[in-house]
């Protein structure tokens, strides 16, 4: 399979221009967005619920926790 860029490579110069203008299209409507590490920092914040819940409960539950805040 060839990569995007390959592919571009083979258009005539004025399609070129129109996947230029294509991509630049898509870039702007869905924004760049910075990409970072992901962080980990809430790992083990409901570490004290794992006696009283599975993690099947505890997912319903974080559920419910989260429609009562609206």
């Amino acid at each position: 399979m060839q990569t995007l860029k390959e592919l571009v490579e083979l258009l005539p110069p004025d399609f070129e221009k129109e996947a230029r203008n294509y991509i630049e299209y898509l870039l702007q409507k869905h924004g760049q967005k910075p990409r970072g590490k992901p962080r980990f920092d809430w790992a083990g914040a409901l570490k004290d619920l794992r006696d009283q819940y599975t993690s099947v409960q505890l997912q319903h539950k974080i559920g419910e926790w989260r429609i009562g805040e609206r």
